[in-house]
């Protein structure tokens, strides 16, 4: 267990990139990030040394299995014992099968099946790892600055895309796949002390946002859905009293908040006081999973231990409702739901094309590697630009509506690639892409962020996550096989319009056009 240092919620706020707990947190990501790298690198390296360039595929793919079919679930563990602790364990594991697989490689010549287990362990932990970062940045810095660690963090996935290949191809000249395993797992083991040095920051009453803790159910809004965490160690769970009591109580470091206050708004919601159950009826009464009182107590703000009817409830049953009742939040939220299907949208329109699309154009229209490397390059620049506006200037007004044009700017553009005369050109609007997609894609991220209560983060964050990297990387075989049967331009304008249909999406949807990050 990891000690947790909480950061009193109304401290006064120095700007993220001079805060230096966001600075902890940023060099943690980012040195796992590069981990990553290095890691992908020398596990491709291993593979092919080791067997046929088939057997090398499924190596390669063995861990996304177990990342798209786990990832849900570790949303739940993220919200349920704290996103900071599973990060750090999560790392910690990675950390030692990397350095085990190195010491293997380093003694004899193993085979592909330690690869191969490697490989599936990174991909379990990954399931874990992606939301609880996801829903960290939260509990570091204040919710003015989220905005601005949004695009801090892109510019640590940019650097760490940067130079983690050339490191990693570097390891491999040196010294070969056990070294350059074990230079990744040294990177990642230095993410581990930088994370147990951050503060977390503690969740005020009503630190929720749009639809608040838990989304309202019926056409009176007496059923509110509230599942998370207190704040800086906050005792939560609480015996109900009778409907419309108002000396009910949460204990925490900072003293005594009334829950009936907590209960009865829309925005403050159950999920900030740490409640974790169904909440019914006007005055506050509580109506626990099957029938009997959800309880929890938090340790230092993170870990969450339920109980139902007075009783504990088995880890799957309590896991598969904490899954339902988040998903639930999301589809009844007014400003996430449609977040989600815009985003679904747009990364199935945008990762074809920029990914097999891209390869199958260059060759088509003669660009060459170096060709294909430049218009690339574009597109990471422009990115890059979109992560360092968004990190320096902190706010954007407007913000549903710029991510709105931005995504349909980002879809028209998509479509001109496949019509550009030259590589140059080519260059220019994979620019503009990389900026649209950036800024869109950075305030998707913001916008999850602040309009979702922090107790359903892991969960929302995982349900992201789960669009972005299982569901969207099937377009790429799609796009090859339509490339094939229709050529590079029908299917590259096909991707704009599915990309289209999701700017189409976030237009229409009225609550998401007006959100606003805050101040």
């Amino acid at each position: 267990m990891t000690a947790t240092l909480t950061t009193p919620a109304d401290a006064v706020d120095a700007p993220a990139h001079r805060d230096g707990n966001v600075l902890r947190w940023l060099g943690g990501y980012t040195a796992s990030m590069i981990g990553d790298s290095v890691y992908y690198i020398a596990l491709s390296w291993a593979a092919v040394q080791t067997g046929t360039p088939s057997q090398a595929g499924v190596v390669m793919a063995v861990s996304a299995v177990p990342r798209a079919v786990l990832m849900l679930g570790g949303g739940v563990i993220a919200d349920r014992f704290g996103p900071r602790r599973v990060v750090i364990i999560s790392d910690t594991v990675r950390c030692a099968a990397v350095l085990a697989v190195a010491g293997l490689l380093f003694l004899t010549g193993p085979g592909l099946w330690p690869l191969a287990m490697l490989a599936l362990v990174f991909g379990t932990v990954d399931a874990v790892f992606l939301p609880a970062v996801g829903a960290l940045p939260a509990r570091v810095t204040s919710r003015g600055q989220l905005a601005r660690v949004q695009g801090m963090r892109g510019l640590g996935i940019r650097f760490a895309s940067v130079v983690g290949g050339p490191l990693g191809g570097l390891a491999v000249a040196v010294g070969g796949a056990a070294a350059a395993f074990t230079f990744a797992g040294l990177l990642i083991a230095l993410s581990v002390p930088l994370l147990i040095s951050v503060r977390l920051r503690e969740l005020p009453a009503g630190d929720g946002a749009g639809e608040g803790a838990g989304a309202v159910d019926g056409a009176e809004g007496t059923e509110v859905f509230g599942a998370g965490y207190g704040g800086a160690g906050e005792a939560v769970g609480a015996d109900a009293g009778k409907p419309g009591d108002r000396d009910e109580r949460v204990v925490g470091e900072r003293g005594e908040r009334s829950v009936h206050e907590r209960l009865l708004g829309r925005g403050g919601g159950a999920g900030a006081a740490g409640r974790r159950g169904l909440v019914a009826g006007e005055g506050g009464k509580r109506v626990g999973r099957r029938g009997g009182r959800v309880g929890a107590v938090a340790d230092h703000g993170e870990r969450v231990a339920p109980e139902v009817g007075g009783g504990a409830v088995g880890p799957g049953g309590a896991a598969w409702q904490d899954l339902v009742v988040g998903l639930r939040y999301i589809r009844r939220h007014r400003v996430l739901a449609p977040l989600m299907l815009a985003i679904a949208l747009g990364d199935l329109g945008f990762v074809g094309p920029l990914n097999v699309g891209l390869t199958l154009l260059a060759d088509e229209r003669g660009w060459g590697a170096s060709g294909m490397g430049s218009v690339l390059a574009g597109f990471g620049v422009g990115a890059g630009a979109a992560s360092l506006l968004l990190a320096v200037r902190g706010r954007v007004p407007h913000a549903g509506h710029v991510m709105v044009y931005a995504c349909l700017g980002g879809a028209v553009a998509i479509g001109a690639l496949a019509f550009v005369p030259g590589v140059l050109t080519a260059v220019g609007v994979a620019l503009l892409i990389g900026l649209l997609a950036g800024l869109s894609g950075a305030l998707c991220g913001a916008l999850l962020q602040t309009q979702a209560d922090p107790a359903y983060l892991g969960r929302v964050t995982a349900v992201a996550s789960l669009v972005s990297l299982g569901l969207a990387p099937l377009s790429m075989p799609l796009s090859a096989a339509a490339i094939g049967a229709w050529g590079t331009g029908r299917v590259f304008v096909a991707s704009a319009v599915v990309c289209g249909l999701g700017g189409v999406v976030a237009l229409c949807a009225r609550n998401l056009r007006r959100a606003e990050l805050p101040t």
